[in-house]
């Protein structure tokens, strides 16, 4: 793309949050989620993006987008217990452990509402969006899903105030899908090119609204600098990522078939791969924790690479693992 037509990719975390900085453009885009009309949404006020820890070893949770949203239809803002909460999350490279991930943050911020003394009516409900630019469900055909708590055989709710939505982006140039709002606004966060952009524009005024956000944003000189540098960061994380799991994977892998020619039987030669999977987990895990992974990260890198079960994975890195002093 040349200067002058350059855009931001909404899919990028950065150009997403600044996106959802405007209220009519988190109006347009909740309503869609929710299956309302955006006039039956009163209000959407932004949120910390910290989750509250009650431990000093609890693990911090840090959301992109989270919000309160005021439903009209049940009293607006003035009566507390009407409010939703809500968690929008983008995420680009794959990550086998999203489920957890999801289920981690919700829980945090349906549990962070309650304080000390406090009864459990005050909880409200609470949702987390997951938009993946990637396949979570490749089983499946449809991109957009929503997940309560049912019970398994009558599917009888156990309660609404746990929800989770899933948006998977790379479906959208595998299937054709009937129109919806929500898959407008899909549309619109997958576009790269400006002729897709002002082809979502035209399904609602809200994603309009969104598209000229986004051509004010991608001619702002620092916000297109700060935007250039956290791609740049986004591709050196995914680049480093591959790089040392692939050379833990060879170095373990190189161990272990030295040690079952080595041995040269073939009971020998068993025993040198588990032992290569072992080594290359070792080595794995060891790279990772230099690089500053996470821990869910490096669980990923073992599970993808080395072909394991996430049972084995976890117990490579239990073992592993350097605690920090």
């Amino acid at each position: 793309m040349s200067d002058e037509t350059f855009l931001m990719k909404p899919k990028v975390d950065f150009c997403f949050k600044e996106l959802m900085e405007d209220a009519e453009i988190r109006r347009g885009f909740i309503s869609a989620l929710l299956g309302v009309k955006p006039d039956e949404i009163e209000g959407t006020e932004l949120l910390p993006t910290h989750l509250r820890r009650e431990h000093e070893e609890d693990k911090l949770g840090i959301l992109d987008i989270r919000v309160y949203i005021y439903d009209r239809t049940k009293g607006g803002d003035s009566s507390l217990n009407e409010r939703i909460q809500m968690d929008l999350e983008i995420q680009l490279a794959p990550f086998s452990l999203w489920p957890e991930r999801s289920v981690f943050y919700l829980a945090k911020m349906f549990t962070g509402e309650i304080k000390k003394g406090e009864s459990y009516d005050v909880l409200q409900k609470c949702i987390h969006v997951g938009i993946l630019d990637f396949l979570l469900f490749p089983e499946d055909e449809e991109f957009y899903s929503r997940f309560h708590l049912w019970e398994d055989n009558r599917r009888r709710m156990y309660t609404d105030k746990l929800e989770i939505h899933i948006l998977e982006l790379p479906k959208l140039k595998e299937r054709n899908y009937p129109e919806t709002e929500v898959l407008n606004w899909a549309r619109f966060f997958n576009a790269e090119h400006k002729e897709e952009f002002e082809m979502a524009a035209e399904a609602s005024p809200y994603i309009e609204r969104a598209y000229e956000r986004l051509t004010q944003l991608s001619g702002d000189e620092m916000k297109r600098l700060e935007y250039e540098a956290r791609e740049k960061a986004i591709r050196d994380h995914n680049y480093l990522m591959k790089y040392n799991l692939e050379l833990g994977m060879k170095k373990g892998m190189e161990e272990g078939r030295k040690k079952g020619l080595e041995e040269g039987l073939e009971e020998g030669k068993k025993e040198g791969r588990r032992e290569g999977i072992e080594q290359g987990a070792k080595a794995l895990i060891e790279i990772c924790q230099s690089s500053s992974f996470s821990k869910e990260d490096t669980l990923t890198g073992l599970i993808e690479k080395l072909s394991i079960s996430k049972d084995e994975a976890e117990q490579y890195l239990k073992r592993y693992w350097r605690l920090e002093s």
